[in-house]
């Protein structure tokens, strides 16, 4: 019986945490990140990230080379993903209902349908 790799799903606000070295005096988010990065890798274990977390790392002005260079020593421990409609459809409608950013709940959906534990 085969181990069983374990995978986490890091949202965009733990990339820019790491983009930008945002540590705070009493939370030092930058270096939890690091951390988890340098965990993961040293447990060959998988970071999965989607289109989502693209679109959100563009849209604070990051280019497609920028993201693509940071994660240029982390690629093999990276792997895409994408919703399908009905994982959409489903994030639109609890964004709806709870009044919630419907990227954050795609997040998370992305997460659960990928048995991925979610970093946020």
């Amino acid at each position: 019986m085969g181990v069983l790799m374990k995978k986490y799903y890091l949202d965009t606000s733990i990339w820019i945490d790491l983009f930008e070295d945002r540590n705070e005096p009493n939370f030092a988010k930058t270096e939890y990140a690091i951390r988890l990065i340098d965990f993961v890798l040293s447990n060959g274990e998988i970071i999965i990230y989607s289109g989502i977390v693209l679109s959100e790392l563009m849209s604070q002005g990051y280019s497609k080379y920028e993201i693509k260079e940071f994660w240029r020593d982390l690629r093999p421990y990276l792997c895409f993903v994408r919703p399908n409609k009905y994982m959409l459809g489903k994030a639109r409608d609890i964004a709806i209902k709870r009044n919630l950013p419907k990227g954050d709940v795609l997040h998370a959906i992305l997460a659960r349908e990928n048995r991925a534990i979610l970093v946020s």
